[in-house]
């Protein structure tokens, strides 16, 4: 069991990332932990692995957790043992086995006589074949460097297992063997990821907001059912809202002619009357405060449906806040964009990167995956179709065409402008100054954004600016590839991204591990590399 009871977190600069949360995970639930980036999601985890302590409140454990980090740039310069905390355990072992069976070495395997068979076998579980423990973990890919943790995992056979972002690295089999692994392990299990396939293999989701942490008894899908009942409600809520801040501002205008009508008869009366001045004056200035009153209650009651209309737009989800329209190409569905003719590419005296030439075609008004396994060479392929890189053998016709290339670290952002600024980069038809702030608001840039460098924009930051730059030009791209575009983004941010691509109309080529992705923008299409 895990618990965690009133945890408040405070950042040594004193900033507060949350406060006085409160959760229980039971024995053996398999926990989704969801929200946006920086609500605090990945320090949590370490919250519950033991590697932070909050700044109040308690976190308890039945057992110590196993924890798989997010990043593992840290043990780059220790070998795989050691970062796997068995090295001395295997040293033990070694020397117990040369005739050393010392006290301290038999305190140190302490009766992990297996652990050797065990590590063997958790490596060819998890594809690390070739891999030994006494290489460098600094010397391997990110998905071999994931899959070593993984196996960790079967090594120390943990009751609890915490996850940060585990299938980030990993290649379509290596997602595989992580599904398999979710969905039939009895270990305590919680999960910080963005991989909705993930995520629907784990039977409860914990979503961690500004308010704390709301629990959803289901998995992924459930929780997405849910919250669009959520929003539907509330959009409902803000159409009612917005109806009865009109009739209230209506209500108002009408009740101030009628007001004005009646002090203009009143007036004239009295002037008839021959009214002494003072008691003209008098009448006058009680007129004027029934009307002065009247004005306070109409402005009142439209101010408060105006805060109440202004709070629940705040709580609308990003994505109904903003206009996804990137422009359409105008080229003819069909047309031949890229034609591949047994093509390879090898790098300087190489052998050839692909087991097998490729043979392919992309049209326009295509959606079309590139798929293989990790260093298969997919980025390579992509560069060979943009002429970056010339195919050693075979030929390839590229089209005139109008291509964006948006790589998962959303390079075509310079980081050395200006938010502004870059938004100007992409005004082709020299729009005002203001036509582009408007624009940067529907995309959640506030003034506070503007002059901000690009440079310290997050993922999901700048994958919103590109889309609103793309929105801002009326040169529509012919062809807009993708390669990894969701590794660095949150599930909200992922949504973003899938909404505007579903609302473009032209052509896709896209590398993505993520099938749960490729699947919601609709990829008819594959390009196999083996």
């Amino acid at each position: 069991m895990l618990t965690l009871q009133g945890v408040t977190y405070t950042h040594p600069n004193s900033d507060l990332l949350f406060d006085g949360i409160n959760l229980t995970i039971n024995k053996q639930e398999k926990v989704a932990l969801i929200g946006n980036n920086g609500v605090g999601k990945s320090t949590l985890l370490k919250l519950l692995a033991g590697h932070l302590l909050p700044s109040s409140g308690q976190v308890r454990a039945a057992s110590k957790p196993y924890y798989l980090p997010q990043l593992f740039g840290q043990f780059n310069d220790q070998p795989i043992a050691q970062a796997l905390q068995v090295a001395d355990k295997l040293h033990a072992l070694q020397e117990i086995l040369a005739g050393h069976a010392t006290e301290v070495n038999m305190e140190a395997l302490d009766d992990d006589w297996m652990i050797e068979e065990r590590c063997a076998a958790a490596f060819a579980h998890w594809g690390l074949d070739g891999i030994a423990l006494s290489d460098q973990l600094g010397t391997l890919s990110g998905g071999q460097k994931a899959r070593v943790f993984l196996a960790g995992i079967d090594i120390h056979q943990p009751d609890i297992v915490l996850l940060d972002e585990p299938s980030n690295h990993l290649d379509s089999l290596g997602r595989e063997l992580l599904y398999t692994y979710v969905t039939s392990c009895r270990h305590t299990l919680v999960v910080v990821s963005h991989d909705r396939a993930l995520l629907n293999r784990l039977n409860k989701v914990c979503e961690l907001g500004p308010q704390g942490i709301t629990v959803y008894g289901g998995n992924y899908d459930f929780y997405t059912t849910q919250k669009a009942i959520a929003t539907g409600a509330l959009n409902q809520q803000l159409k009612n809202t917005e109806k009865s801040l009109r009739k209230a501002k209506e209500t108002a205008r009408e009740s101030m002619e009628r007001q004005h009508k009646l002090d203009a008869r009143g007036k004239k009366k009295q002037e008839k009357a021959g009214l002494p001045t003072i008691v003209m004056k008098t009448l006058k200035d009680n007129a004027e405060k029934s009307t002065s009153r009247m004005k306070g209650i109409h402005a009142e009651k439209t101010g408060a449906i105006s805060e109440e209309l202004g709070r629940l737009r705040d709580a609308l989800p990003d994505i109904d806040k903003m206009k996804l329209a990137i422009s359409h190409s105008t080229l003819h569905q069909g047309k031949r964009l890229l034609v591949a003719d047994n093509i390879n590419f090898g790098y300087g005296d190489q052998p050839p990167l692909w087991k097998k030439p490729l043979s392919f075609q992309v049209l326009s008004g295509d959606r079309t995956a590139i798929n293989g396994a990790n260093g298969s060479g997919k980025t390579t392929l992509i560069n060979v179709l943009l002429g970056n890189l010339h195919p050693r053998i075979g030929s390839l016709h590229r089209a005139d065409a109008k291509v964006i290339y948006i790589d998962q670290d959303y390079s075509l952002i310079a980081n050395e402008l200006t938010v502004v600024e870059q938004a100007h980069q992409f005004n082709s038809e020299a729009r005002p100054d203001h036509e582009l702030k408007i624009c940067l608001h529907r995309f959640l840039f506030t003034k506070d954004d503007w002059e901000k460098p690009c440079a310290v924009l997050s993922g999901g930051e700048k994958m919103r600016l590109l889309i609103c730059c793309m929105t801002i030009d009326n040169r529509a791209p012919d062809i807009i590839v993708l390669d990894e575009p969701t590794n660095n983004l949150d599930i909200q941010n992922i949504e973003i991204l899938t909404a505007a691509i579903n609302e473009y109309r032209g052509t896709l080529l896209v590398i993505s591990h993520d099938t749960y992705f490729l699947k919601q923008i609709k990829v008819t299409h594959t390009i196999e590399i083996a």
